[in-house]
């Protein structure tokens, strides 16, 4: 492609052949004899001749005189001719580069391909157009006059340019440009040209068998450009508009803003380099701010360049001031010098319900929309709402950021558009402006609770309504597709003191991420505003559930003292207001959180409790998980054989209900009692019946692991994978090892915090099993510390007590004194005498007596 292209600008193209050099004066001249000539012949005609030579004299006259018409025909038409053709300079009108053009290089790659490949073609194609378009400011004027430079030399009989001022009040008109470019040929005009039909006609006659390459800048629409297209294959039109054209048979090309590096090579080439080396990270920031748009940053450079004072910071931190950045961007109030001017054209070039819609979108702090938030702030039909917005991004106001998880179409403002929209809310008046916010806020309201409860329907009622696994996995899809945009409306809710609202949607919010086990950080900020607005609306039964939402969070980050208090007091509040099932469940949540802490007696009492509780509420599927998280704390009591018949129950019920995502968690569990009554016989030396249950062991976690992976649900499969890492097996040390690490792989990417420290132990007890010590003792360490970074006092006890143990197996009896008398010290701490039992266990062999 590159070799098709001239060298320079001027050249690239073959010589024309050499023609014989004519003699102006040679027709004329003998035009002149030959009338003479006739002249004299044909009054011979009136001598006496004979008749044979009257004739003769007669054909001669008339050959003469056809001779001479026929040399004054061709002197005209050569001398028309000659007019026709360019000059010894051809027209050019076409604009200097900007002196700091960047990038584009693939821009300028694809236009060089599409014209290349135009010359290969036969004469008979029509001409070359093509169309560039892109929100204002983006540059488009720019690449058109960079890629005329660069073909010229293709374009030997000049480059006509015409600015058609699409966006301003009066654009100007076809006519206008055609009378401009004909005069641009030496075309005389009269004084009366005619109309548009007449003017294209000369045009079309005028740019026959040249090759012309015609430049139109700020088209408005297709009627103002389609009479300026010439017929002629040889010629090609370069079109820019902000719009798309849908001209017929163009190339159309989209101009995007820059990336950062070529926002920031923008920047250094105005403000200087050493600027942007000083403080690259503020150059950054300054040009995300101007929404990487090359007028803004063009505006932003030339401000730092008369501004020697200013540093980039001090430009970063204008920018900042959403309320005065539109002011910082503008050198003049005119569409070259001023985002707010550019962005004003497309603007007023919208409908009056655009217009609206592009103002109230502003007030939405999402990233991006569905299409049905437009029908919502418009009053109107999502799918019409949605056609607003497709009529935006034509403006190039707004933009489609893709297709989400679900299959829908986002949509967003620039960011610059945003702010100048902003500007204008006022224009909306108050009242009618919150109810649109608040049509958008219940819509989303109604989504996110459709998608929790076809979730984890058991969370919401009394034994919960049936959800098909796909139902479960589209919710899934649903949170991870609008995570972002929900946060946003929550905060939006909460900002504007909808409580009632804002609870709402939190309640949603934090039942799907407790269902997934995913995006802990946004779940516990959710779950401490759903408690406030809760605490607003004085519905004491709505505070005692958003106070079991944090519980479940803080217990699941480690910070079970305060999942404990509110549990504690959400049990209060449920018993004084007589809801015994969400009673049961706060008594099975305290019951899990004194569990986890290492209090097993306590728990052992609530978790009792809660299976009564929800035994006596008819409620089979609680009362199955609790007796999971009772077989749990039995197992951790190493009394397996009650854990195995606690669990069986639970099996039997889920199985019954057909409920497949709790039988899987269920199998995991009953694989973990299994994997210990294994370690258990092998220990005895019972090693048949311990290959035998280890066997069972595989099957019951790999059965629960596919399930969950089937599903989409990475946390649990992540659980079972680490579960089938801690199974002991000897001859599976390494297949177990790598189950832990795949474990972590999903448990890094999910966000979990504490399942990645809690994953940490299973490696380092991996690790020790297969005898590497010293990269057991990292992965221990490793956990200890992001215990206590979790402030989960418990597990930083269980990390050292493993740590000590792993030692001991492998003979280091001095290097397991120390990280027992650490964990000895936070089980006395803690008051948890099973753990100080054991770890006193372990001391004893660690100091044997002497």
């Amino acid at each position: 492609m590159a070799g098709d292209l001239p060298d320079k600008v001027t050249g690239g193209l073959p010589d024309k052949p050499r023609r014989r050099r004519k003699l102006p004066w040679a027709a004329p001249v003998s035009a002149g004899l030959a009338a003479a000539a006739a002249s004299v012949l044909a009054a011979s005609v009136e001598w006496e001749l004979p008749p044979a030579a009257k004739i003769g004299v007669t054909m001669a006259a008339a050959l003469l005189v056809g001779l001479t018409t026929w040399a004054t025909t061709e002197s005209r038409s050569n001398r028309r001719q000659a007019r026709s053709e360019p000059g010894s300079v051809a027209p050019d009108q076409w604009p200097p580069v900007p002196e700091h053009f960047t990038g584009r290089a693939e821009a300028l790659a694809e236009l060089r391909e599409v014209f290349t490949t135009r010359r290969r073609s036969s004469d008979l194609s029509p001409p070359l157009v093509v169309s560039v378009y892109g929100r204002g400011g983006v540059g488009k004027s720019a690449l058109m006059t960079r890629f005329g430079q660069e073909v010229a030399g293709w374009f030997p009989d000049g480059r006509l340019y015409a600015d058609l001022r699409g966006g301003v009040d009066a654009p100007v008109r076809p006519e206008e440009v055609l009378i401009g470019f004909l005069r641009a040929l030496d075309v005389r005009l009269t004084t009366d040209p005619g109309g548009l039909e007449e003017l294209r006609k000369l045009w079309l006659t005028w740019t026959k068998g040249r090759r012309i390459l015609i430049g139109l800048d700020n088209a408005h629409d297709a009627a103002q450009v389609k009479p300026l297209i010439p017929a002629e294959p040889g010629c090609a039109v370069l079109v820019t508009s902000r719009a798309p054209l849908f001209l017929n048979g163009t190339h159309d090309t989209r101009l995007g803003v820059f990336s950062e590096a070529h926002g920031v090579e923008l920047l250094a080439r105005l403000a200087g380099g050493a600027r942007i080396v000083e403080d690259l990270d503020a150059a950054k920031e300054v040009v995300r701010l101007c929404d990487y748009l090359p007028l803004a940053i063009n505006i932003c450079g030339g401000r730092l360049a008369t501004r020697e004072q200013w540093t980039m910071r001090e430009m970063a931190g204008r920018l900042a001031d959403t309320r005065r950045r539109l002011d910082q961007l503008e050198v003049a109030p005119t569409v070259d010098k001023s985002v707010r001017a550019s962005v004003q054209l497309s603007y007023d070039d919208c409908t009056g319900m655009q217009r609206r819609l592009l103002r109230l979108l502003s007030a939405l702090t999402a990233p991006d929309v569905p299409g049905w938030v437009a029908g919502e702030l418009l009053d109107i039909s999502g799918l019409d709402g949605a056609d607003q917005l497709e009529a935006l991004i034509d403006a190039q106001l707004a933009e489609c950021s893709g297709t989400d998880q679900t299959g829908a179409m986002r949509y967003r403002l620039h960011d610059l558009v945003r702010v100048f929209a902003a500007e204008l809310a006022g224009q909306d008046g108050e009242e009618r402006r919150r109810a649109a916010i608040e049509r958008v806020l219940y819509g989303y309201r109604r989504r996110a609770e459709e998608a929790a409860q076809n979730r984890w329907p058991q969370d919401w009622s009394r034994g919960g309504r049936r959800s098909s696994a796909d139902g479960q996995v589209k919710a899934g899809d649903w949170l991870n597709a609008e995570r972002l945009s929900l946060l946003a409306m929550i905060n939006l809710a909460h900002q504007l003191r909808l409580w009632e609202l804002t609870w709402g949607l939190a309640r949603a919010f934090c039942s799907l991420c407790h269902s997934l086990r995913a995006y802990w950080a946004d779940w516990s900020a959710v779950a401490r505003i759903g408690c406030e607005a809760a605490a607003h609306t004085g519905d004491r039964r709505s505070l005692a559930i958003a106070l079991l939402d944090s519980a479940a969070v803080h217990g699941g980050l480690g910070v079970r003292g305060r999942a404990l208090d509110e549990a504690e007091r959400a049990l209060e509040i449920c018993t004084e207001l007589g809801e015994s099932w969400w009673a049961a469940r706060a008594m099975r949540t305290i019951g899990m959180t004194l569990f986890s802490d290492g209090h097993l007696d306590r728990a052992q009492d609530f978790l009792i409790g809660a299976i009564t509780a929800f035994k006596g509420e008819d409620d089979p599927w609680w009362m199955a998980r609790t007796q999971r998280n009772l077989a749990e704390m039995r197992m951790a009591e190493r009394r397996p054989e009650e854990a195995r018949e606690l669990l069986e129950d639970a099996l039997e019920i889920f199985k019954r209900a057909g409920n497949r995502y709790s039988e899987a968690q269920t199998l995991r569990v009953y694989g973990e009692v299994l994997a210990a009554q294994a370690r258990g016989e092998y220990r005895a030396g019972d090693h048949r019946p311990a290959a035998n249950l280890f066997a069972r062991a595989g099957f019951s976690l790999d059965r629960a692991s596919e399930m969950f992976r089937q599903r989409g649900e990475l946390w649990e499969e992540a659980r079972c994978l680490r579960a089938a890492g801690e199974v002991g097996d000897p001859a599976n040390g390494l297949r177990e090892l790598d189950y832990v690490r795949r474990a972590e792989e999903i448990l890094v990417a999910l966000g979990d915090s504490w399942g990645v420290a809690r994953n940490a132990v299973s490696a380092g007890r991996a690790l020790a099993r297969l005898g590497r010590i010293e990269e057991s003792d990292r992965e221990l360490r490793r956990a200890m510390q992001a215990f206590a970074e979790l402030e989960d006092r418990w597990w930083m006890a269980m990390s050292l007590r493993y740590l000590g143990e792993a030692h001991l197996d492998a003979g280091g009896h001095e290097a397991a004194v120390e990280p027992l008398e650490q964990a000895r010290e936070i089980y006395r701490s803690l008051g948890n005498e099973a753990g100080m039992r054991r770890t006193l266990e372990l001391l004893r062999r660690a100091t044997p007596a002497t």
